[in-house]
């Protein structure tokens, strides 16, 4: 009977996993997974832009994308709600008179637009499939914005970049970051801001300023911290809908709290 020839034998060997070991391939780190399947980022207008100045800044655009392009690859679904401040104030505006409080918030508006617009295409650009929609319809720029279109989009992996606010007058980017958040069924609202929580006073003006790992909505309207408008915390606090307020300055801070590590202040219902 013919036997098998030794360095056959041992190549065999070699190529087979040894002891039951998984290959090489089997062996690689699969990608982290997301605690939140679903998420809303909400963005002031100020981020895309550089502290005193208007308008949208290159840079920060870019910066801005490709951490929400990260939090796309950790496998969550994102949406984005964009401030307009950058571009202009429609409150700060009526209350210099002239112009009525009504028509000052849609031109607001209107500078979400521009914002909205800037990070789609940067998110295009990037190679991450991005879709904006607004409240006001201006069907030349963006799609009017549809509640089962926003969560296709999303399902299909794009982000959907939400412009113009809520589409009425005296409302915040805030409250319609809470409402399309609600209405879209995410997990969790990611409030980005330039410090890395909620803090009991101004850290900027009071060394004695601590930080909050965590709040109750009652705590956090009781005790009149800056952390949304009221109209947006009781939004979330009636629909249990929690805010982790965090530092998107930090490189990869999207990226971090969408994978669940402690990071920023988190405040939900107790």
């Amino acid at each position: 009977m013919p036997t098998s020839s030794p360095a056959l034998t041992d190549r065999a060997a070699a190529d087979a996993p040894a002891g039951g070991r998984a290959t090489d391939h089997a062996m690689a780190k699969s990608p982290p997974r997301a605690k939140y399947k679903r998420v809303l980022l909400k963005l002031s207008g100020e981020a895309f832009g550089i502290a005193g100045e208007m308008g949208v800044d290159a840079r920060e655009l870019d910066v801005i994308a490709r951490e929400v392009k990260a939090a796309v690859e950790t496998g969550a679904q994102v949406a984005v709600v964009v401030g307009g401040g950058n571009i202009i104030r429609g409150a700060a505006l009526a209350e210099a008179g002239h112009i009525p409080r009504a028509t000052a918030d849609h031109m607001g508006m209107l500078g979400t637009v521009i914002n909205g617009l800037a990070l789609k295409e940067m998110l295009s650009t990037l190679g991450q499939p991005a879709r904006c929609m607004t409240a006001i319809e201006i069907n030349a720029v963006a799609e009017p914005f549809i509640r089962g279109r926003a969560i296709r989009h999303m399902e299909k992996g794009a982000v959907v970049v939400l412009a113009g606010g809520t589409g009425n007058p005296f409302f915040t980017t805030d409250t319609c970051a809470a409402l399309r958040a609600t209405e879209l069924d995410c997990d969790i609202v990611l409030k980005a801001t330039k410090v890395d929580g909620v803090y009991s006073a101004d850290p900027k003006k009071d060394p004695a300023a601590t930080r909050y790992e965590s709040l109750t909505f009652a705590e956090a309207i009781q005790k009149q911290l800056r952390v949304l408008d009221m109209t947006a915390l009781a939004m979330c606090q009636e629909q249990s809908l929690p805010v982790l307020v965090f530092d998107f300055k930090k490189a990869g801070n999207i990226r971090r709290v969408i994978l669940g590590e402690p990071v920023g202040t988190l405040i939900r219902n107790g």
